[in-house]
């Protein structure tokens, strides 16, 4: 059985979800860990999505903002106080 073969076990998600989560890939202060919590997407598949919807310069570009990024990882990042969220943003 090859590769392409196997059974996924990412979410089915719809175009809105992939648009909101290539969104939230790109944005610095959005952790992959949000992602994982909000979508179920680990940080390998938010790559894989990212592969598959962006252009490949554009997810070359994305992939060297992001490497190492201490902003992309909640373990990483050095504040106590929570997380960010724009006045705009719904949600409690």
């Amino acid at each position: 059985m090859s590769q392409r073969e196997k059974p996924s076990n990412r979410p089915e998600l719809s175009a809105e979800d992939q648009n909101r989560i290539v969104r939230m890939a790109w944005e610095d202060r959005t952790s992959f860990d949000a992602i994982e919590r909000q979508f179920g997407l680990s940080n390998g598949q938010v790559i894989a999505l990212m592969r598959r919807v962006l252009q490949p310069s554009a997810f070359v570009r994305w992939r060297k903002r992001t490497a190492g990024r201490q902003t992309k990882h909640d373990q990483l990042r050095g504040y106590e106080f929570g997380r960010f969220r724009s006045p705009g943003q719904r949600g409690d």
